[in-house]
């Protein structure tokens, strides 16, 4: 009997966890004739995290809105396991600026913070009556069952790990600025234990220190979350499935991302390589059908081998809809030893010094990631280098056979202008034909009438696409790219990663996106907020770990653009 007791204590255990979850059931979501979503299906369970990832306008964001009941769905519904609490990061940045910090973040339970206020309320009155001293014990009571008493301390635990110093918890949100923001709609998110956590690109505007702090969060996290996220890192690190959005549909599968793309890639090649083996048994049996239908004594096996021909179908191969650009940069002529010396620069702006008597010397084998809050000084570097700034002190020389191209940050200038893609594209290369040039367009997804839209009407995934190809088109071997995976989708940035990697000449960059960095990088350069610099030569991962301090210096702000955009 004993034996028997357990086993169904365990089913049980097992029914309760399987049914702790957020369910699709039969989702469509039409915009105007065209099906954004159609009769999806899929159970979110306790103890998981899942990646949600799909290409650009696959719906995403879109499908995270229906689970949280922010945007009704034209068909279908979402089952939510009775009792369970759901948390959604929010991306209105100026939502709470009436509130204070802490309150802010406590609102990520509702019902607690209601309580709270009700109680206050109760409290404050002059003349209090017998139906308040019921109503406020009532209160008490299932405040005690929330853990109420602690809510404030709990909130100041998640801001603090998130690096919103203590002054700030009772500061009003509208007197944060942005990047702070951020970190407490995210503590708000994560805040009282939710059942479910829906996270969209949490990680964007945090520094190295926060994304650390949160996927260690996230990993130790016992419930319910999914996450929208272009940071492939971040997804290797916290993900136990990843969700495919793709045809309208969204398919699971167990592991990371990394684990995902790999089994997707390999299954393809799998599956093209069956479908070759087909292709030759077809051929070699139309060929034997060919030479022998017609001779007496083979025309029984000719017959037999006809049947086996009409019984063989090839495999059709349903290509993903993601659209992998071609990023490939092939320098005209090798680099030689001297590639760059850079003597004392130092520069100042708007009264602060950014740059402060900056040495360094480039070899033909670096691949150098600039790092560091400091983005101005990152910047302000790059324009010198490429000669739209010059230095307050110091001097910088190029090899003779080096040749560069710059990939700026702030590319506005550039696309202030009607002119068309290709003819635009056509004034950097060699060879002064348009077909030519849209074959490199073509390869960045600027297939037929794409090719001649005019610059100034281009979205911010588009631009950075363009001036990817100018760099394609122009063939030198230093590259220079001032945070390149802004606006790109993740697609384009594991393209770009890709090129990065295998480019046979110099590349200094500077980039938000850890998988970049840590993949391309075999030296580091950190700008300080005093102007000065460390170097090294090292991966991006041994140089964090070599230096506690590293990951907290990686503060970066944002600009008012970043916080228009939410």
């Amino acid at each position: 009997m004993p034996p028997l007791l357990a086993e169904t204590k365990t089913t049980d255990l097992f029914i309760r966890k399987v049914n702790d979850m957020i369910s699709a059931n039969n989702i469509s979501l039409r915009v105007g004739k065209k099906a954004l979503f159609e009769d999806v299906n899929i159970k979110f369970t306790e103890g998981n995290c899942y990646g949600l990832i799909g290409a650009n306008g696959a719906g995403k964001s879109t499908f995270l809105k229906i689970l949280s009941g922010q945007l009704e769905p034209t068909s279908g519904d979402i089952a939510i396991t009775p009792g369970q609490r759901l948390s959604l990061l929010q991306q209105d940045h100026f939502k709470y600026d009436e509130f204070t910090v802490l309150d802010t973040v406590i609102m990520g339970n509702k019902r607690l913070y209601d309580i709270m206020k009700e109680k206050e309320a109760i409290y404050m009155k002059e003349d209090f009556s017998d139906e308040d001293g019921i109503r406020a014990s009532e209160l008490e009571a299932e405040f005690a069952d929330m853990d109420g008493w602690n809510a404030e301390s709990d909130a100041a635990t998640l801001l603090n790990g998130l690096g919103v110093p203590t002054d700030d918890h009772y500061t009003l949100m509208a007197d944060l600025p942005g990047a702070v923001k951020v970190k407490v709609l995210l503590a708000q998110a994560l805040f009282g234990n939710p059942d479910i956590l829906l996270l969209d690109e949490p990680t964007n505007h945090l520094d190295l220190d926060a994304i650390s702090w949160l996927e260690e969060f996230l990993i130790n996290f016992e419930n319910t979350v999914i996450v929208v996220s272009h940071d492939r890192y971040f997804l290797n690190k916290v993900c136990t499935n990843i969700a495919d959005m793709d045809y309208g549909k969204i398919q699971l599968y167990a592991g990371n991302y990394d684990f995902w793309y790999e089994s997707s890639q390999l299954i393809v090649r799998q599956m093209k390589e069956a479908n070759k083996k087909k292709e030759e048994k077809i051929k070699e049996l139309q060929e034997f059908i060919q030479r022998f239908s017609a001779n007496a004594s083979k025309s029984k096996q000719a017959t037999s081998r006809k049947r086996a021909l009409e019984k063989i179908q090839l495999d059709e191969i349903r290509p993903s809809s993601r659209k992998y650009p071609y990023i490939d940069f092939r320098p005209e002529r090798e680099i030689g030893n001297d590639v760059l010396f850079v003597e004392g620069i130092s520069k100042t702006i708007d009264g602060v010094k950014v740059l402060d008597n900056i040495s360094f010397t480039v070899n033909h084998d670096d691949k150098i990631a600039f790092v560091g809050g400091n983005e101005l000084a990152k910047t302000t570097l790059f324009k010198i280098l490429a000669g739209e700034l010059e230095p307050d002190e110091g001097s910088y020389k190029w090899g003779v056979t080096t040749s560069q191209s710059y990939f700026p940050k702030d590319n506005t200038a550039i696309f202030d202008t009607d002119e068309l893609i290709v003819d635009w594209l056509t004034q950097y290369s060699e060879i002064k034909d348009a077909t030519y040039v849209r074959g490199f367009l073509g390869r960045m997804l600027f297939a037929g009438e794409d090719g001649v839209k005019k610059m100034r009407v281009l979205s911010g995934g588009e631009k950075v696409r363009v001036l990817l190809s100018r760099m394609m088109i122009m063939g030198s071997n230093v590259l220079m790219f001032d945070e390149p995976t802004d606006h790109l989708d993740m697609e384009s940035i594991t393209a770009l990663n890709n090129g990065m990697i295998k480019f046979p000449g110099v590349i200094l960059f500077a980039c938000r996106d850890h998988q970049v960095v840590q993949t391309t990088a075999n030296r580091i350069i950190e700008f300080l907020p005093n102007g000065s610099m460390i170097d090294k030569i090292t991966t991006y991962d041994e140089y964090l770990e070599s230096d506690e301090m590293a990951r907290k210096r990686q503060v970066y702000s944002m600009s008012e653009d970043d916080e228009n955009d939410n």
